[in-house]
């Protein structure tokens, strides 16, 4: 900085610290006020057009892919259609009797361990709506327990509509109450906390499993190509959450930009390397009954998309903290190259922790498999290139390489479009 900066006496100046060491680093009062100066931070006229240029056909190719793949009419709740699904009621348990189960070697080879006896049910929804029947307590290993006033789902074993011979069994309890209760406190504590960003966040969520109930399940049923209908509605996802969320800004662009590249990466390396390890996508019972009762669905496909929404909610959060972390920084003279090695910093620092979330996700939610594998008596090398484990290692694995990818993507799109103030100008005052 020149004389005149280095010694200014101008009102409220006095203080500063000389150009090299201001340029080094952020000031104390500039990290405490930092979501107000980012949010003030300058942007050229051109780098807004440059950002929208690239956004808006984006937007236009997600609106019309939506219209494309719009599902036909899909009823969730049919009992009886061509996919074999039995047909289901609700009941309420009025009285439980049990009695002394049999010590029959047959009874233990069928599984058929826990109480015995008979449950008188009231049947409150679906086929037989009305009447009070006696089913024999369920069995087996899983079974609910059950007990008087308990809220019962029942699988119809015969009979249909208006049947008054109808038979049912017990295959689980209702337990709409409990997690509505859930949700109503994961609601209050988020909004307790956040706030405004935090009712905007639910409102993500909420705009998260409507494009997922209403477009991603149904499009896939209806034989659409499970990977351009996860692709949509992800793109669908990410502008309507990011937006909401985070405001309408040229940082959100940046890391919605960020998204989208890394998205696009994540699916051609699924692609690749789901037709390289020749995976089908059948690596376990739900996969193959699916494909049993549904057989117009591609299940290498799914698997795919499984990976593609699998990555999205991991990817806002690095694209958002990385976009973040350059408005932030700019906000320091420094080149747009010094400005990117620092942010890419903080960005390795949060993909160590990130890949190992997104891998112990997966992992979690593979659990049961992994323990069944592991008792399989097979060596490793069978266990690691069978299907099923396989197939959960290219998940991962894949995901991995897009969320790390992310990070130099993101980072290098915020540098180019932050407006780092010049040199002798002082960062602008958080106001009062």
């Amino acid at each position: 900085m020149g004389p005149a900066g280095a010694g200014s006496g101008a009102p409220g100046h006095g203080h500063r610290e000389s150009g090299g060491a201001r340029g080094a680093e952020l000031r104390e009062d500039e990290l405490v006020h930092s979501h107000t100066h980012s949010a003030t931070t300058p942007v050229s006229a051109r780098t807004r057009k440059a950002v929208i240029a690239i956004l808006v056909p984006a937007i236009l190719a997600t609106i019309v892919g939506l219209i494309w793949l719009w599902p036909g009419q899909i009823n969730y709740g049919s009992s009886t259609g061509d996919s074999g699904q039995q047909q289901r009621a609700a009941g309420t348990i009025t009285g439980v009797v049990e009695q002394s189960c049999p010590d029959t070697a047959e009874a233990e080879a069928a599984g058929l361990t826990g109480p015995c006896g008979t449950a008188t049910v009231k049947v409150t929804d679906g086929v037989g709506s009305g009447q009070t029947v006696t089913i024999e307590l369920p069995q087996g290993p899983g079974a609910p327990v059950v007990h008087a006033d308990d809220d019962v789902v029942l699988v119809v074993l015969s009979g249909g509509e208006g049947d008054s011979t109808a038979r049912y069994t017990i295959v689980d309890k209702q337990r709409s109450g409990s997690l509505w209760l859930l949700v109503a406190l994961a609601a209050a504590v988020v909004i307790g906390f956040g706030r405004l960003r935090g009712l905007a966040a639910i409102g993500g969520l909420v705009v998260s499993f409507a494009v997922l109930l209403l477009f991603v399940l149904p499009g896939i049923l209806d034989g659409s190509p499970p990977l351009l209908v996860a692709v949509v509605g992800s793109s669908t996802i990410m502008f309507a959450v990011l937006y909401l969320t985070h405001g309408v800004s040229v940082r959100t662009s940046v890391a919605i930009l960020g998204t989208l590249a890394s998205l696009v990466l994540t699916g051609l390396l699924g692609a690749g390397f789901t037709a390289l390890t020749e995976l089908t996508g059948l690596g376990d019972e739900q996969s193959v009954y699916l494909a049993t009762v549904e057989g117009g669905v591609d299940m290498r496909g799914l698997l795919l998309a499984g990976i593609i929404i699998g990555s999205l909610g991991v990817l806002d959060d690095v694209t958002i903290t990385q976009a973040e972390v350059v408005s932030e920084l700019a906000r320091t003279p420094r080149s747009r190259f010094d400005l990117y090695r620092a942010a890419i910093r903080v960005g390795r620092a949060h993909v160590g922790s990130a890949v190992n979330t997104i891998v112990l996700a997966y992992a979690g939610a593979s659990l049961p498999l992994l323990l069944l594998i592991s008792v399989s008596g097979q060596s490793l090398g069978s266990l690691v290139t069978g299907q099923s484990l396989a197939q959960e290692i290219v998940r991962s694995l894949v995901g991995t390489i897009g969320l790390v990818a992310s990070v130099p993507i993101t980072t290098a799109l915020a540098a180019l479009v932050a407006e780092p103030p010049a040199e002798d100008e002082e960062p602008a005052e958080a106001p009062a």
